[in-house]
């Protein structure tokens, strides 16, 4: 006889501030701390931010199997409803756009508007092989470290960086140990593909490309705005941690989007 499937545990999550939701969705290998943490107290100002890590991200234990795109977006949306948000503004980083996608075709009544930022779509065969480096280097924390700087970050950011810092943020990069989901997030990252469900998304949309983004490139980001109707696309001049490059841009956009949509509030 087969013993019933346990279910997960749920998301650890960060909730803070007030008003209408705001659900944020994380890219793979960060958590909802490293990828929003520096625009957190911004978005609470506003909102009632809710922000849960993935398996193996953050706060949230490590998990057997392959999470799938439907799972995480399920599981999101699920954390919402813990926290009692019926209706919630859609953020996602990265793969997280990805999921923010899939959330808001599998959950179209609950998602009121979509912002995504540095966005996976789908259908790179670069990106797949990036993806795949990154997971190879997991065990190799300086090699990881060294492909950041030269594909994650910018290159006029880390141009601008003075020898000093730029060694002292290579060796903070190698001393920082990877998630235990790092692998499982980056091998769904490299196969996810929404581009053929863009289509049918009917909420207000604004998707931020990265200009300067090696990793996840901005022909990627425009798939996104091209493919969902009505989108507006804007741009930063960043590589692919506008939060850290490209902070008070980066906020002056979200900001002017969650409070001024026709959505909003």
């Amino acid at each position: 006889m087969t013993a019933p499937k346990t279910a997960p545990a749920p998301l650890a999550r960060i909730v803070r501030g007030s008003g209408p939701g705001l659900l944020l969705a994380h890219g793979a290998g960060g958590s909802a701390r490293d990828n929003w943490g520096p625009l957190l107290d911004d978005l609470a100002a506003h909102r009632t931010v809710v922000a849960p890590d993935y398996p193996g991200s953050g706060d949230s234990p490590d998990e057997p199997g392959e999470p799938s795109l439907d799972e995480l977006a399920d599981r999101l949306v699920a954390v919402a409803d813990e926290e009692g948000l019926t209706g919630f503004d859609l953020a996602g980083y990265s793969l997280g756009a990805a999921v923010a996608v899939r959330a808001a075709t599998r959950h179209p009544g609950r998602v009121r508007s979509l912002l995504l930022l540095a966005g996976v779509a789908g259908g790179s065969q670069r990106f797949r092989l990036l993806a795949d480096q990154a997971v190879a280097l997991a065990g190799q924390p300086a090699l990881l470290a060294d492909q950041a700087l030269t594909v994650v970050f910018g290159r006029t950011w880390v141009d601008a960086l003075p020898a000093d810092r730029l060694a002292d943020l290579r060796a903070a990069l190698a001393a920082t140990p990877v998630s235990a989901g790092f692998r499982r997030q980056f091998e769904l990252a490299a196969r996810a593909d929404v581009r053929a469900e863009l289509a049918g998304i009917a909420v207000p949309t604004l998707v931020i490309s990265t200009t300067e983004d090696t990793l996840v490139a901005p022909e990627q980001h425009r798939a996104l705005a091209e493919g969902i109707p009505g989108a507006r696309l804007a741009e930063l001049t960043a590589g692919h941690l506008p939060m850290v490059e490209q902070l008070p841009g980066l906020r002056q956009l979200v900001l002017g989007f969650l409070t001024g949509h026709p959505a909003a509030g």
